[in-house]
């Protein structure tokens, strides 16, 4: 494999608990796949157990995309069908996300922690699409930080 390249199997990244703030459900778990911000990407799978909910929320740090895998998913109150890719611009308020039966969701940020803290605002109550200025700085700042040797990402 070339130098900046990764490989990894999904199946052999085991699920572990994640906790999200306000979701509701049972456990959810997350695979992390592959966590080097300073590469441009975070990218994981989001395993919503059945019945679970996530609230509706934004990130400041930056872009994330879904891209529904397996399962079932009502994204704001509309259900989608596995295929569909849901992209949502930073500062934008998204969910909540709700899953009837389960989900499994590839899930592609361009920042996703700092220091154990996610890039996760509760937003329950405000309008679908609102958007709030993103800090740049603190996003450049997260991304250097994000890319220490020791973290998931590129060879």
């Amino acid at each position: 494999m070339p130098k900046g390249s990764l490989q990894v199997a999904a199946d052999e990244v085991e699920p572990t608990p994640f906790n999200i703030p306000g979701a509701t459900g049972g456990v959810f778990r997350i695979q992390i796949l592959n966590e080097n911000a300073a590469a441009g990407v975070v990218t994981t799978i989001v395993n919503i157990p059945p019945g679970g909910r996530i609230p509706a929320h934004r990130h400041q740090a930056g872009s994330e995309m879904h891209y529904l895998l397996e399962g079932d998913l009502i994204e704001a109150g509309r259900a989608v069908t596995p295929g569909t890719c849901l992209t949502h611009a930073a500062g934008v308020v998204h969910g909540p996300h709700e899953s009837r039966g389960g989900a499994r969701l590839l899930t592609v940020q361009s920042w996703q922690s700092h220091n154990g803290d996610f890039d996760f605002e509760p937003a329950e109550g405000d309008t679908a699409g609102e958007t709030r200025p993103v800090d740049q700085q603190a996003q450049e700042s997260a991304r250097a930080e994000a890319a220490s040797p020791e973290r998931r990402g590129y060879s």
